[in-house]
């Protein structure tokens, strides 16, 4: 009998703690948060709880991210073997940008087996994934995005849409942001960044293996009809266990993303959020007017009128001080356009205190935006009225519109009278031709040398072949690659750039650039194309390895290129001494003398024998071997394109030549 009763005993406790076991995973299951200030999250990157309790993804801070995930591992499948089992979530949030009508760059609500996203990326790629995985299946990465900019490179609809991602960016369904109304269908127009509260429903069908999104205001019941679906068995994406929870990324735009609540249940449909328990969002914009001013306004009307006169003075001469250039056609580039009150009052009146640098095309002046105080590069042009005007704002907001991290953002531009004014991203560690030639103690080691190439040839190979249009940019040299604060480069100045359709040439006979960087066929022709980008980056690539500038010249006038003494080492077999004496030895010798060949190959008085960016970056990234070529080729090069313009080729070098051309070409030298 003792020994029964202790069986006994010990079933009970085993069933007691079994069915406190099975509790514990119901609650883990399933979960609800009105508000944050209790919640138990991990947390990494800008996001935070704030006082109040709400979930701040991020905290305005430019080209940062911010995650925020359940901290335990969710059962996704009930057996190792099973499918990825039902879930149903809704959470609502809002999205504070400093600009009312601008917006950078989104964020997502996530399912993923990695708690870490420390490799992840900002800006466009939403703290996610990267650009060396993005796509990759092995990322198991379930999410749906709110996007708030058009990035080409994914292929996105919009700059205001809602998309279910599948281990990449580039969405396998998404919609412009909205909601069917379910008194009449009719779709309405939401706008993510319009700084309302908004709820998001997000439902996983195990059955049908179909996910719906759904968006709505805070204060309409869910709609019937989601807003985007997709059918997709996520058994194939999701392992048995993963975390759950939001991530969100900044670019060159003030954005504060907010979660207020969060409803989440495995199996199941989510629990409603109680909206009246929300914490309330902070200010934004000026406050509302006193009422005192409106009691008191009678008594005041005397010195009103007073004043009147001083006061309407000054107002016209305020008005004659901002007066700008506009005109009808304007009207459609809309955010584009900046203020030039905001622009003079970001630079504190193009004061030369804030003067950045000075070239023959114009002045460019830091300034810190008035109302986003997000920190601008302002380049102040003369220009005429003429029949072109419209043309060019055109391309400098169709460039505007490009994305990528080694490319200077072109946020917008202005006009006044005689002037135009190009808005860009500011740069704290200034132009890489600063590193290169300043007398100062400034210098890069070759790994960040190395790293700057392969920066500005990603970014040619986007301008020339993965965005919607072919962009020449036709001024690659040092000091329009700039540094940000981690010195990365990042190619600037599209004062002179032009885009065309894919399959299409480019019209223009107007030689622009800059002596040492002009290619051969557009001195002759005046017309652009990705080979004459190519040539340039040539040059770069001879400038940033020597540490020494394409042309020099002499105290008898004579002008010597860099091309010729790199050429002329290498017939010797002393092509590592042109590499920069700044460097003390102290680089990998294979990755310069690889560049060293890579410039000469790009600098090719041919256009046809020249490699394409593609090519470029197989060779750089080690993935393809540089073709065989010697200096005596580019010689017979030379003397071919001589003898094809009817000239004497004796006694001519290549480079020789290509002073001459530049000196015809009468430009201003660079700016």
């Amino acid at each position: 009998m003792p020994g029964k009763k202790y069986k006994c005993f010990i079933l009970c406790q085993l069933l007691f703690l079994g069915l406190d076991l099975a509790s514990f995973t119901i609650a883990e299951e399933q979960f609800i948060y009105s508000g944050f200030s209790q919640a138990n999250l991990s947390l990494d990157g800008t996001a935070t709880v704030t006082p109040e309790g709400l979930l701040q993804l991020t905290n305005g801070t430019f080209n940062l991210k911010g995650h925020a995930l359940y901290p335990a591992p969710l059962q996704f499948r009930r057996h190792p073997t099973g499918n990825v089992q039902s879930f149903s979530l809704t959470f609502i949030f809002s999205i504070l940008s400093a600009l009312p009508d601008k917006g950078a760059d989104g964020m997502a609500f996530f399912v993923s087996t990695n708690k870490s996203f420390s490799n992840a990326l900002p800006a466009q790629y939403l703290g996610l994934l990267n650009d060396q995985n993005n796509g990759n299946t092995s990322n198991h990465i379930f999410a749906v995005e709110l996007d708030t900019i058009q990035n080409s490179e994914f292929q996105d609809i919009s700059d205001n849409h809602v998309g279910i991602n599948i281990n990449s960016l580039h969405s396998v369904q998404s919609r412009d942001a909205g909601f069917y109304d379910d008194k009449n269908g009719v779709f309405k127009n939401l706008t993510l960044i319009s700084r309302e509260v908004m709820q998001v429903w997000v439902e996983y069908d195990a059955g049908s293996t179909q996910v719906d999104v759904t968006l709505a205001p805070i204060k309409v019941a869910k709609p019937t009809r989601p807003l985007v679906s997709a059918i997709y068995n996520l058994s194939t994406v999701l392992p048995g266990t993963a975390y759950i929870g939001f991530s969100s990324a900044t670019g060159v735009i003030n954005s504060r993303y907010y979660v207020l609540g969060w409803s989440f249940s495995m199996g199941g449909t989510a629990s409603g959020i109680d909206i009246r328990k929300l914490p309330k969002l902070p200010h934004i914009g000026p406050r509302p007017r006193s009422k005192v001013l409106k009691i008191i306004m009678p008594a005041t009307i005397a010195v009103s009128i007073f004043v009147a006169g001083a006061l309407l003075v000054l107002l016209v001469r305020r008005k004659l001080t901002y007066t700008e250039l506009r005109e009808d056609w304007e009207t459609e580039f809309g955010p584009n356009r900046f203020s030039y009150k905001d622009l003079f009052l970001a630079t504190e009146g193009f004061k030369n205190k804030n003067l950045l640098g000075t070239g023959g095309f114009g002045k460019v002046y830091k300034g810190i935006l008035p109302t986003s105080k997000l920190e601008v590069a302002v380049k102040r042009l003369s220009h005429e009225s003429r029949q072109g005007t419209k043309e060019f704002i055109t391309e400098i907001v169709s460039i505007g519109r490009l994305r990528h991290r080694n490319l200077v953002q072109l946020l917008g531009y202005c006009r006044r009278k005689g002037e135009l004014f190009l808005v860009y991203d500011y740069m704290s560690n200034g132009s890489l031709e600063k590193y290169l030639y300043s007398e100062d103690e400034l210098s890069l080691d070759w790994n960040k040398r190395f790293q700057i190439i392969k920066g500005v040839a990603s970014c040619l190979l986007y301008l020339h072949e993965e965005c919607e249009r072919v962009v020449i940019h036709r001024d690659i040299k040092a000091s329009n690659v700039l540094l940000d604060r981690e010195l990365n480069g990042r190619l600037g100045d599209f004062g002179l750039a032009k885009s065309y359709d894919h399959g299409t040439d480019p019209q223009t006979t107007r030689v622009v650039g800059t002596m040492g960087y002009l290619a051969p066929e557009l001195v002759r022709t005046g017309k652009p194309s990705p080979l004459t980008d190519v040539f340039a980056f040539g040059t770069f690539l001879l400038e940033i390895t020597c540490g020494q500038r394409p042309v020099k010249q002499n105290a008898q006038g004579d002008r010597f290129m860099l091309v010729d003494l790199v050429l002329e080492h290498w017939q010797k077999g002393s092509m590592m001494e042109t590499i920069d004496k700044r460097l003390q030895g102290n680089c990998n010798i294979d990755e310069a003398c690889l560049v060293l060949k890579l410039g000469l190959l790009c600098s090719q008085p041919f256009a046809r024998s020249r490699p394409s960016m593609n090519h470029v970056m197989l060779y750089l990234n080690g993935d393809m071997p540089l073709p065989e070529f010697t200096p005596t080729d580019m010689s017979l090069n030379m003397l071919a394109l001589m003898e094809n313009r009817g000239s004497d080729p004796s006694g001519v070098s290549y480079p020789q030549l290509m002073t001459s051309i530049g000196a015809m070409s009468s430009l201003s030298g660079g700016r």
